[in-house]
């Protein structure tokens, strides 16, 4: 990660507000594009696992801002809030832990003009009352909150729009993500410490708490797997040889009935690269994206390689090193996604709670993260099975 950016887990109450606007303007831009070709109607949404209807998103974070800004809600329990929404039924619609994912689609939601005006008094209800807010951390808690939120929520969105082929309009051009020098760091191993520490701002719960970790040295690339070093695995026959995958990766792949990522479409004889409806030529430079937990194992097995764990990751990240370079993709690691063992779930109460042990520890952030969201200590977490979202990763020596 290159240049610095304030994060939002110490932002001040003024940069705070611009802040939520800033990322609400970006959710609406986004949910634009999917209105411009009529995926704001969940009828013309298809039914995946891995999205919900754009509609359904877009009046969930506004309802989610409600609940804990202006509502009064402590916690994500349905009896929290101390007062109603501003929708007659906001709560069924849009409480997603009360709603099923399979109902989202039939719901009945209010229309687009309708939600988008729910978005914007929500939006200016919040920071008129952010603007009287005192300026400590408990305080703050809930905006910081409700800005994650929906900045994670975006880059879920754009997501979606590359899923579903929905071209980006002009206002949303992304960065490119050239690849880094490619070379193998040596880190001497000791102590690092995990996680976050109480007294300097926001923590999400799977932080809590730092917490000292006794590493090995270790050898890990400098940047990720690019398209060049992927495109021989798959040259090799690497989806054809079972003695690379682990058991649950076979099954899977016989589920996909894949032999490359899930961006890769053949062309005749030669591989090209969708993204956002388009078709391009393999960016061999870039770091490989788009592949699932047991993509990344096989590689590691045919390179004779292996995945970081979540600590050698951290410690890396943290270490200084200048070679070390992250940001572009998120990245699997070896850790399934556990609690640190002073763990205590926050008000948000699924917020990491639902998901330990299933799913796996990816670390970093990709180039739809907004920088303030970036942090050495973030945890995110995966499916094994999820390439959809922006992840790659990287590999250290056996």
């Amino acid at each position: 990660m290159n240049a610095a950016v304030a994060s939002f887990r110490q932002l001040a109450p003024g940069d705070l507000a611009d802040a939520l606007y800033q990322a609400r303007n970006y959710t609406l831009a986004l949910f634009d594009c999917f209105q411009s070709v009529g995926l704001d109607d969940p009828v013309n949404v298809p039914r995946l696992s891995i999205l919900n209807p754009p509609l359904w998103e877009l009046g969930h974070l506004a309802w989610f801002a409600e609940w804990y800004l202006l509502r009064g809600a402590q916690t994500s329990a349905p009896d929290s809030a101390l007062r109603t929404s501003l929708l007659t039924k906001g709560d069924d619609w849009f409480d997603s832990n009360t709603v099923p994912h399979r109902a989202r689609w039939t719901l009945g939601l209010p229309s687009t003009g309708a939600l988008k005006t729910y978005c914007h008094e929500v939006l200016d209800r919040s920071i008129d009352k952010l603007s009287r807010a005192d300026s400590d951390d408990a305080a703050l808690y809930p905006y910081r909150l409700a800005l994650a939120h929906e900045d994670m929520h975006g880059e879920a969105l754009l997501a979606t729009l590359n899923t579903l082929g929905v071209a980006l309009s002009d206002a949303l051009a992304l960065p490119q993500t050239p690849g880094a020098v490619q070379r193998e760091i040596r880190f001497p191993g000791g102590t690092v410490q995990l996680g976050s520490s109480a007294g300097h701002g926001f923590v999400f719960d799977n932080e809590k708490w730092q917490h000292g970790c006794q590493l090995d040295a270790y050898s890990m690339d400098a940047t990720l797997v690019s398209y060049a070093q992927f495109s021989e695995f798959i040259i090799d026959g690497g989806y054809q040889k079972p003695q690379y995958w682990t058991a649950g990766g076979r099954d899977w792949l016989m589920q996909q009935e894949r032999s490359a990522p899930l961006d890769w479409v053949r062309d005749g004889r030669q591989w090209r690269c969708r993204r956002f409806g388009d078709m391009l030529m393999l960016p061999m430079n870039e770091p490989v994206r788009h592949v699932s937990l047991f993509e990344a194992q096989a590689y590691c097995v045919w390179a004779g390689r292996r995945l970081p764990t979540e600590a050698e990751w951290e410690g890396a990240a943290s270490s200084g090193q200048p070679g070390f370079h992250w940001g572009d993709l998120w990245e699997w690691t070896c850790s399934p996604f556990t609690p640190y063992a002073e763990f205590s779930a926050d008000g948000y109460q699924e917020y990491s709670a639902p998901w330990f042990d299933s799913h796996q520890s990816v670390r970093g952030a990709s180039f739809a993260t907004p920088g303030r969201l970036r942090s050495v200590h973030y945890r995110n977490f995966y499916l094994p099975q999820r390439s959809d979202m922006f992840v790659g990763f990287r590999t250290c020596a056996i």
